[in-house]
């Protein structure tokens, strides 16, 4: 919550200079941490309710202060720190810096890169954040931009579900000449003596919290809308396949739906189907999925949760509808976290270090849409 004192000084002024002072306290408050790439000019301005044209005067001014960097290819970065060195220290005396590498800074990732940012900033290693946009080739060259500024280590989230040849990418990382450490993502067909270290949630295991209390609450046909093609979808769906064997739920045909992106339309034809088959609860891949759903149960007659419980799965905008929804959370922060002191130890050990392969269950938050109390354990 902004003070009085503050909001008035941000209606002071021409809009740039609002937004450049916008821009500075939350710099200044560490939203992004030194070293930091911010987010491209287009996602910035919708962020601030902008014109790009706005936003570039107040970045402008930001360079003129020396409070962020441009970099001619590779963004707009928040300056390091000064740092004065001794004079008789060599070149590598200057502060470690880490390259963090995710698919997308608006969702599902901001909270995972807070968990790394905390850790490495009490490590004082400052942070090169970059998004290839879900785009291979922007990975690619995200890496060597990177690895071309001088970072001594790599948190990379890859884009495996979009390659034709997933391990074979995995294994390629392996030239790399830093630690790196995979984030959200394992080799998808590693050899049994495979060295790639990672931090991962566990989504088969998220997916079968979810439908186990589903069965706990009496149902018996449970459906899953799911997503495919997404650095996810896949573990999750199977998640689900093996719990509904686990745990006895009964899926009636059509009762499980997968698309890259559902319509509005696609949804609704999902909802038809499920009252017409009697399905009571289904476990949807998305938030915003689920929030359609609820919206076109209630359409065609059902009422959530009574005749149709709801799960989702991310817990990133949970309240968008006026059903808050029962969700699966993964643990964003904490993955985020481990994986940063994972890859320090990997730093310091060098060679000699260790592999780790770990796994992190979420937590299944119960909310109304499934017609249990509400809990938050």
């Amino acid at each position: 919550m902004k003070s009085a004192e503050e909001k008035d000084s941000f209606l002071r002024g021409p809009k740039y200079l609002q937004v450049a002072e916008r821009l500075r306290r939350e710099i200044s408050s560490g939203s992004w941490a030194p070293g930091t790439r911010m987010p491209v000019e287009r996602e910035l301005a919708d962020t601030l309710a902008v014109s790009v044209n706005t936003l570039r005067r107040a970045v402008g001014e930001l360079v003129d202060e020396g409070i962020v960097q441009r970099r001619q290819g590779a963004g707009t970065f928040v300056a390091p720190p000064v740092e004065t060195a001794p004079e008789d220290a060599g070149p590598s005396a200057g502060r470690r810096l880490v390259g963090v590498l995710v698919p997308s800074t608006t969702y599902y990732y901001p909270r995972v890169v807070d968990g790394i940012q905390r850790v490495l900033r009490d490590a004082g290693v400052g942070v090169v954040l970059a998004s290839s946009k879900y785009d291979p080739d922007t990975e690619r060259d995200e890496v060597r931009a990177m690895l071309d500024s001088g970072v001594q280590g790599l948190l990379l989230v890859p884009n495996l579900h979009l390659l034709d040849a997933p391990q074979d990418h995995v294994d390629d990382l392996r030239r790399l000449t830093v630690p790196y450490v995979l984030v959200e993502r394992r080799p998808p067909a590693p050899a049994p003596d495979d060295p790639t270290s990672y931090v991962a949630t566990d989504h088969p295991g998220g997916v079968c919290l979810a439908v186990r209390h589903l069965r706990s609450l009496g149902h018996e046909r449970i459906g899953h809308l799911g997503r495919l093609r997404t650095g996810t979808s896949d573990a999750v769906a199977r998640g689900f396949d093996e719990a509904a064997a686990l745990l006895g739920a009964d899926v009636v045909d059509g009762a499980v739906a997968r698309a890259e992106l559902w319509t509005p339309e696609g949804i609704a034809a999902y909802a038809r189907h499920c009252a017409a088959a009697g399905v009571t609860a289904v476990f949807c891949h998305g938030d915003r999925d689920a929030a359609a759903l609820v919206v076109a149960a209630r359409r065609h007659g059902l009422s959530v949760p009574a005749d149709l419980a709801v799960v989702a799965y991310d817990d990133e905008v949970t309240d968008v509808g006026d059903t808050p929804l029962t969700a699966v959370s993964p643990p964003k922060e904490e993955v985020g976290a481990l994986a940063a002191q994972l890859l320090l130890r990997r730093m310091d050990f060098g060679p000699g270090a260790v592999s780790h392969r770990i796994d992190v269950q979420p937590r299944l938050i119960v909310r109304a849409s499934c017609g249990a109390a509400p809990r938050d354990p």
